[in-house]
């Protein structure tokens, strides 16, 4: 009997906003990092809600996105926002040729795609030239030769959009929940999600406000849904500090891949 293709292990999202003033601010994230080492971490690097004005990021980034860079399983990728694009399509090209430049201005300073934040999920043809248009600049344009790996194009609507991917630049990957935990449990949103289609392995969820004890069995749930995976106790500025919940929600997702490793 032919075996099921195997189902993605999970993987865990961390949208890194916070800014890295000393060696050990982001040392939880580290640790976590070398405690898992067959865990994937997509770490999301944000240094000015883009890659920032100048052609370097800052000092402290330089030194610390490196680190990142080192690990075998992590993917770096920069932050910019779109505004559900109303941003000139030129400006924002711009920004992610920044990063793109990175590559060639310090070693080991570099990220693997774009994070494309305020995506939107209403269709129209202006909205899906334009992604698509920036999805092409990711991938084959300029941009291309200093983004490193598979140059991934991952969008955040936050909901699930109304159409298929295609119809929307035919982004990696696509955030289909960006919720509080208790809206993400309601009904609808739930209905609205078993509903949606879209691959495993291309979905994320990035979830807030989850009780500290509840993380385990949240975790459990959303690896049900998607591939990557973003949990947090945090209410408020859930980006900009690991939580308290941190060591936990990492250690439910190698549970989640130790579970799907035993299928």
């Amino acid at each position: 009997m032919a075996s099921r293709p195997a189902t993605p292990p999970p993987c865990v999202v961390m949208p890194l906003y916070i800014y890295p003033l000393t060696e050990t601010t982001w040392k939880p994230l580290y640790e976590a990092i070398e405690a898992h080492p067959y865990i994937d971490f997509l770490v999301i690097v944000n240094p000015n809600s883009g890659p920032g004005d100048g052609p370097l990021p800052g000092a402290d980034y330089e030194r610390e996105v490196p680190k990142l860079n080192a690990f075998r399983n992590v993917r770096t990728v920069g932050y910019i926002r779109i505004d559900y694009c109303r941003r000139p399509l030129q400006e924002v090209c711009a920004e992610v040729q920044r990063y793109a430049n990175w590559k060639g201005l310090y070693e080991g300073l570099y990220v693997e795609g774009i994070f494309v934040d305020e995506s939107p999920n209403h269709f129209s043809d202006q909205r899906q030239a334009y992604l698509k248009g920036l999805t092409e600049f990711i991938k084959n344009g300029a941009a291309s030769d200093g983004l490193c790996g598979e140059r991934w194009v991952i969008h955040n609507p936050g909901t699930p959009p109304e159409g298929t991917l295609e119809q929307f630049g035919c982004p990696d990957i696509i955030c289909a929940c960006e919720e509080p935990y208790h809206k993400y449990c309601r009904p609808d949103v739930q209905h609205r999600l078993d509903f949606y289609h879209v691959d495993f392995e291309r979905n994320a969820l990035l979830i807030s406000g989850i009780g500290h004890h509840e993380i385990e069995d949240a975790v459990e749930g959303m690896c049900g849904r998607g591939r990557y995976i973003f949990a947090t106790d945090l209410v408020d500025n859930f980006y900009e500090s690991f939580g308290q919940s941190w060591e936990r929600f990492v250690r439910a997702v190698a549970a989640g891949k130790k579970r799907r490793d035993c299928c």
